[in-house]
């Protein structure tokens, strides 16, 4: 008589498990991603005053931090930042050491932005998109590469400085909320963070 309730409660507690375990890793996925925008957004503008005389007239036409709305999968927005290379030890999204020989116009380049995801069989039931990294090559183009899947949005928001964030901010730094949706599959959950830039004026 018991053995129905038993299994029951069996079944439901699995499925909790299984609820977890799914939460905790869509949590690391969106962690891992909203660091390497943040850390984006710190370096976004940055200008190397050993190459101040060699700084090209094209750079200062250009958006040092640009955020394009609604452009992406599920009207996600994208990110785009660029930078000089510092004297120390800098990586793009993807963990390759910046050199100039990926720079263009002695910029380094970055960008986050949500595909559809691609290379799945037919009928396959699909979660999310892709959080893409938009990089450039040893030959200075443009590259994107996955960065994880199951991504349902990206939503980026320059906030109001009087908005306290993560990190100790001066008058001069903007402020700029990223959030992530992850798709659970049954469900979606957010995941936000406030990071301040450190060379935007």
């Amino acid at each position: 008589m018991l053995i129905g309730p038993s299994l029951k409660v069996s079944s439901e507690m699995l499925i909790k498990q299984v609820q977890l375990e799914q939460f905790q890793l869509a949590r690391s996925e969106a962690d891992r991603g909203l660091e390497l925008i943040g850390r984006a957004i710190r370096i976004a503008g940055y200008q190397n005053v050993r190459s101040t005389d060699a700084r090209s007239p094209k750079n200062s036409k250009r958006a040092a931090l640009e955020i394009q709305k609604g452009v992406g999968l599920n009207r996600s927005d994208a990110l785009f930042i660029q930078h000089e290379i510092s004297d120390g030890i800098d990586f793009d999204c993807i963990g390759n050491v910046l050199s100039k020989d990926r720079t263009k116009n002695n910029l380094a380049h970055q960008g986050f932005l949500l595909e559809a995801q691609a290379g799945l069989a037919k009928g396959t039931r699909i979660k999310g998109g892709s959080l893409m990294c938009q990089s450039l090559d040893r030959q200075g183009r443009l590259q994107n590469t996955t960065l994880m899947n199951g991504v349902h949005s990206l939503l980026i928001k320059e906030l109001d400085s009087n908005i306290k964030s993560m990190e100790a901010t001066s008058s001069s730094q903007k402020l700029f909320k990223v959030s992530i949706q992850m798709d659970l599959g049954q469900s979606i959950s957010e995941f936000n963070r406030i990071y301040a830039s450190r060379n935007l004026h």
